[in-house]
């Protein structure tokens, strides 16, 4: 089998990772609506976005999940899932340096991971989406000639 192709099943299974990842957090999220708000509200300097927040990531998320199995947007959307953990990741960074509280509002199971943890988890789909960019414009670049 050629890198081509490896690289293509690699790009899927990481697309599939990223969107079970995103459809498990969005639903979390929106089956607990109040408490994921009431979590917000309590947050280091977004407590003033905690509405639109609560609204906008889940389905945020769930836009990008199904983005990512639209040949046409897929890359599009593995930019998106690399930008929005790299800001969910950001922030957890800035907060656990800057901020005198630390309050969780994962859901389900990553809420039971520490935050070390959750950075660890965020930077492994962080680095699925940039390979999954990267061999994607391989395959592009090489459909093209």
């Amino acid at each position: 089998m050629s890198n081509q192709g490896i690289h293509s099943k690699l790009v899927t299974l990481f697309s599939l990772l990223l969107t079970l990842l995103f459809v498990y957090t969005a639903v979390s999220k929106l089956i607990e609506l109040d408490t994921f708000q009431w979590r917000m509200e309590r947050m280091p300097y977004i407590a003033p976005y905690a509405s639109l927040i609560s609204w906008a990531v889940p389905f945020l998320e769930l836009i990008i999940a199904g983005l990512l199995w639209l040949p046409r947007y897929q890359i599009m959307a593995l930019y998106a899932s690399f930008v929005l953990l790299g800001c969910f990741t950001l922030y957890i960074v800035l907060v656990l340096k800057f901020s005198d509280t630390v309050p969780c509002s994962c859901g389900g199971v990553i809420s039971a991971l520490g935050w070390r943890d959750h950075v660890l988890l965020n930077v492994s789909f962080m680095v699925f989406a940039l390979l999954g960019i990267l061999w994607s414009k391989k395959h592009d670049n090489i459909e093209t000639y």
